[in-house]
This record gives C-alpha cells, structure tokens and sequence, in this order.
C-alpha cells in the first residue's frame, strides 16, 4: 500500500462521523474516570481505572497519529492551534503516574477533558469568539479600572476613617468596590456610611448604575457581536464545503470552461430533441 492511498484511508477515517463520535465518547468516558478518581474506591476498582486510563491514553495517542498522518505534513499539522493544544495534552498524558511527577501528570489528565472543545465546531467557535473578543473587552476592562481607581480613593477619602478594614487605602478600597459590583451584602456597606453621611448612597447607586449595568452589559454585548461573527463564518464554510450522500464533507469542484462548453452543448441537445418531439405531436393532432 502507497503512502498516498494510507493518506487518503486514513482521511476518510478522520472525517467520519462514527470515528469523531467515538472519539467524543472516549474523552467522555476519560472524563468519568478522572472524576471517579476523586472518591474513596476498593482496591480492585482502582486497578480497572488504572488499566483504564493506559487505555484511553494509548487511543488518543493513536488517534492523533491518524490526524497527523491524515495531514497534509508537519507544516499544515501544526498550522492548526487545536492540533497544537491536542498535542500537548496527549504528550502530556504519557507523563508516569509515579514520583515527583504524579501531580503534574494527574493535572494534565484532567486537561483531556478540554479535548472535547477541539472535537466539537460548536465548542470551537465559542472558544474561537471569546479569544477574539478579548482585546475589545480590553478596553472596557481598562475604563472599568479608571472607574474603580476613582471611586476607590474617593471612597478611601471620605469613608476611611469609619470603616478602615474596608476603606483602608486605595487598594482596600477598590476591593470592597468589587464586592459591591457584585452585589455581596452591598447594603450592610452602604448602611454602615449613611449612618454618618446620609447622602452616601448616590456614591453606591452611581457605581452600581456605571459597573454592573453599563459595563457588563457592554462586555456582553461585545462577546455576542463576535459570536455572531464566527457563526456567520462557519455558516459560510459549511456552505462552501457540500456534504455528500455517505454524510462526508466534499470539497467544492471549480468547473473548467471545457466542462463548461460541454454542458452547454448537451443542454442544446436536449432543447432540440424537446422541440422535435414537440412539433412531431403537433403534426399528428387531426384538424
């Protein structure tokens, strides 16, 4: 068998359904085991989930040897940041379960679970919209910091010498801002200085009105402005690439102008035959 005929089996198997849910079904079941692990067992249950685990670990080994053989090279493999990521946990998964390294090898184990975001478009174009909203959620983070740093030394200046495990400093302040942010016994907060400044909750309502409800409301809209993005461009991917009878993703055939002609020519044909067998019907329709 050539390299080229193993290349393209092993794509086909690649692309399948079946194998893609199989493996799906795999990282769930690593999942589940991984949990199971967590809890007090017998013996003989811990030696399954052991054999277990050198089981799942040994298919995914497996499974991205096929991916990267099912590639187009080394180039085109790693060109792919989810390849880059798979990569990583599986080689990290061959780490002994022994010594100074148990640690380190049961937390990458537990990062096999992520695998099942590079299995799943869905999951992928989450991931792919939240990194992508990032760096325009930057910005608001960077005015909600300026927000906090103001109110924070206000709120050290003025409330300081009432409660000063809360309004301490500037840094001690913006935490307890946080806090408020979150709606975390706000009130005991607020009711502590009005007793000396009745007029101290705008302070509270102007933060609450600029943070929880502007700014989040802007994070929000950001991230679904992106979703909405990447749903579109996988929504056009999946159109350019038409799915065949067996459920397989075919890649679009561009139509050469030969093929072209030809088409056009059997189309002529056919309207001519249509035209005979028309008028030869009428020739025969008594008067």
């Amino acid at each position: 068998m050539s390299v080229t005929t193993l290349q393209n089996k092993l794509k086909i198997i690649n692309s399948s359904k079946a194998f893609q849910g199989f493996v799906i079904f795999v990282i769930v079941v690593s999942a589940l085991s991984i949990g199971a692990h967590t809890y007090h067992l017998p013996p003989w249950l811990e030696s399954s989930l052991w054999v277990l685990d050198i089981g799942i670990t040994v298919f995914f080994l497996f499974e991205l040897i096929i991916r990267y053989i099912a590639s187009d090279g080394i180039k085109s493999f790693f060109s792919k940041g989810w390849n880059i990521f798979d990569t990583v946990i599986v080689i990290g998964s061959l780490i002994p379960l022994g010594g100074s390294t148990v640690l380190l090898a049961r937390l990458l184990r537990i990062f096999r679970v992520l695998r099942l975001v590079s299995m799943v478009p869905e999951l992928r174009m989450l991931i792919n919209a939240l990194f992508k909203a990032i760096p325009r959620m930057g910005y608001i983070v960077l005015l909600m910091f300026v927000i906090f740093y103001i109110y924070g030394a206000v709120g050290s200046m003025i409330f300081g010498h009432i409660n000063a495990f809360l309004w301490g400093d500037v840094s001690i302040a913006m935490l307890t801002l946080f806090r408020i942010s979150t709606f975390e016994s706000w009130t005991s907060i607020m009711y502590e200085t009005m007793a000396v400044y009745p007029l101290s909750w705008i302070f509270y309502l102007s933060f609450i009105f600029l943070t929880t409800f502007t700014f989040l409301n802007m994070m929000v809209g950001t991230v679904l402005d992106v979703m909405g993005e990447e749903a579109q461009i996988m929504r056009d991917h999946q159109t350019k690439q038409p799915v065949d009878s067996q459920g397989e993703q075919q890649t679009p055939m561009l139509a050469t102008p030969d093929d072209t002609a030809l088409e056009i020519q059997k189309l002529h044909a056919k309207i001519d035959q249509l035209t005979a067998m028309l008028t030869e019907n009428a020739t025969k329709v008594p008067r």
